[in-house]
C-alpha cells in the first residue's frame, strides 16, 4: 500500500490520462463532523465495460502491457475500505469513470492525506492537454482551481509546465490549502 492517499490519487488519476480524458474533476472532501475524508475523481475518458469495473479491483488484472499486475485501484480500495470506509467506481464505455473513496478520519488504520499540493500540480503541469477541476473542502471552507480558467487567461499557447507557470500554480494550491486547512493536518 501507498504511505499517502495523495499517492494513490496521482496514481488513479493517471488512469484517466492513459484514458484520453479531456476533462478530470478530482475533488477531496473533509468533514470533521461527520468524520469523512471523501476522495472522487471523475473523468470523461474511454470508460470501461461492467466485465473491466468487475475485475479493476483485482490485483491481477490490467490493461497494461508493461507488467503483469495492476495495483493502484486495489490499494486505493483496500485503503479505504481498511478506515470502514467506502469504495465506489461507476464507468461506462464512451461517457467515463467515476471513482469514489470515503475514508474515516479518526481511524487508527488510515493514512495521511499527504502532499496534495504536490499530487495536484504533477497533474495539472504534466498532463498535456488534459483540463483538470480541483475542489478541495474543509467542512465550510473550500477553493478549486480549475485549468479551463487558467488557459483563459494565459492563452492556449502558454504551458503550464513553464517555470513561471508552474511556480505560480504550485503558489496558488499551497496559499489556498493552507487557508482552508486553518492549520490542521489531515
Amino acid at each position: 500500500m501507498m504511505p499517502e492517499i495523495s499517492l494513490n490519487i496521482l496514481d488513479v488519476a493517471q488512469n484517466s490520462v492513459k484514458a484520453g480524458a479531456k476533462l478530470v474533476t478530482l475533488e477531496c472532501l473533509i468533514d470533521t463532523g461527520a468524520d469523512t475524508l471523501t476522495v472522487i475523481i471523475d473523468d470523461d475518458g474511454c470508460g470501461m465495460t461492467k466485465e473491466q469495473v468487475e475485475a479493476v479491483t483485482d490485483p491481477f488484472y490490467t490493461t497494461r502491457t508493461t507488467r503483469k499486475v495492476g495495483l493502484g485501484v486495489p490499494f486505493f480500495k483496500m485503503a479505504a475500505e481498511s478506515t470502514g470506509g467506502s469504495f465506489e467506481i461507476v464507468s461506462e464505455p464512451g461517457k467515463g469513470t467515476r471513482v469514489t473513496c470515503v475514508f474515516i478520519l479518526s481511524s487508527i488504520d488510515r493514512m495521511p492525506l499527504g502532499d496534495m499540493v504536490s499530487t495536484v500540480h504533477m497533474l495539472v503541469t504534466q498532463s498535456g492537454s488534459m483540463e483538470l477541476v480541483y475542489h478541495y473542502r474543509v467542512d465550510e471552507e473550500e477553493f478549486t482551481l480549475d485549468t479551463r480558467q487558467f488557459r483563459e487567461i494565459l492563452g492556449d499557447d502558454v504551458s503550464f509546465n513553464e517555470p513561471e507557470v508552474s511556480e505560480y500554480i504550485r503558489d496558488y494550491l499551497k496559499e489556498n490549502t493552507s487557508e482552508v486547512n486553518k492549520g490542521q493536518d489531515f
